[in-house]
């Protein structure tokens, strides 16, 4: 797989040492998917093959320009990071049932449940071995994002607790689930380029921000995009019963013309084709994607004042950049 860079970088010198980054991400996450069990080697190596735009090592890459970006440190930490993902991601299809990952046949559709968890449990114990090559502190910041991460996603499979606000609980899904894990991706490029304290204390806040507006319009892409923009079936969070942000909004409305959605999306099992379709376009032209589309920006807009008072280097418009990016990337 060809390395790309999931934002347009304006600085020429800065995009050379970025996409040469992630050059050698994609090597050592060749070497990582490496065993003699070939069934292992060929599931592992699934996703990776099928692409994605390495979005948390390139996040790395770029708060090590704070620092010294030729630490040798700094793509071993965008590599754990990027199999940790890689492993969430077969675990989480296999709990949303799904078919579709990256424009291809899922682990768990193409293999079984089985394999897919396996695999994805091979994919942090892979992450496990970097992260202990780069010392004590690395491996207690991953494990203490590890725990938020599964804590979100508890969180999310059991629901609201009686009389919490669902908004409430469904920003804190997001916070701990994705935001945890894209945070520790800033903070630990500029933890192993040896960046001022305050630069890390500025990065990691502003990358848990990124990693809330980047779940938000993956929420958004959910209901608005086809297959081929998104890589995954459009409606499957609708299918699965998950109640992301622009259902959380709809759910709230109180129009009289709004009766038939809430319907749909209180008590209709949307396993069916016809109800999921249904749901889905009176979603996509609900007042609701214009307030989630509003909290995206919101959240882009929170990462952006921390970013602000980074060093004026070029790596600050690229994060500058990013925040763009995850607002733009829903049309």
């Amino acid at each position: 797989m060809i390395a790309t860079v999931p934002v347009e970088l304006t600085d020429a010198a800065l995009s050379a040492e970025v996409r040469a980054g992630l050059k050698q991400v994609e090597q050592q996450l060749t070497e990582a998917t490496r065993t003699e069990e070939a069934l292992l080697a060929e599931a592992s190596t699934h996703l990776l093959e099928a692409g994605g735009k390495r979005f948390r090592a390139t996040l790395v890459l770029l708060a090590g320009q704070f620092g010294n970006p030729a630490d040798e440190r700094v793509v071993r930490a965008a590599t754990a990071i990027e199999l940790t993902h890689l492993a969430t991601l077969y675990h989480d299809d296999v709990m949303d049932e799904a078919l579709i990952r990256r424009g291809h046949p899922s682990a768990n559709s193409r293999w079984t449940n089985t394999i897919a968890i396996l695999t994805g449990d091979f994919l942090f114990a892979r992450a496990s071995q970097i992260l202990a090559s780069l010392g004590a502190d690395a491996v207690g910041i991953q494990a203490d994002t590890f725990t938020r991460l599964v804590s979100g996603q508890v969180a999310e499979t059991i629901g609201p607790r009686p009389g919490q606000d669902p908004l409430e609980h469904y920003l804190k899904v997001v916070t701990e689930k994705t935001a945890s894990l894209v945070a520790t991706a800033g903070r630990f490029g500029a933890m192993f380029s040896d960046a001022p304290a305050d630069v890390v204390n500025r990065i990691e806040p502003a990358c848990e921000a990124i990693g809330v507006a980047w779940q938000l319009s993956d929420d958004i892409l959910d209901v608005a995009s086809d297959t081929a923009e998104s890589g995954k079936t459009p409606g499957t969070d609708l299918r699965e019963g998950v109640r992301s942000l622009p259902v959380l909004y709809a759910l709230r409305s109180s129009r009289p013309s709004d009766s038939r959605l809430r319907e749909l999306l209180d008590s209709a099992d949307l396993t069916d084709p016809a109800l999921h379709a249904e749901a889905l376009g009176l979603l996509r032209d609900h007042p609701a994607m214009d307030q989630a589309r509003a909290d995206l920006r919101r959240w882009a807009g929170v990462a952006r004042e921390q970013i602000a008072g980074l060093p004026d280097v070029p790596a600050r418009e690229a994060f500058a950049g990013m925040c763009g990016y995850v607002v733009a990337r829903t049309g």
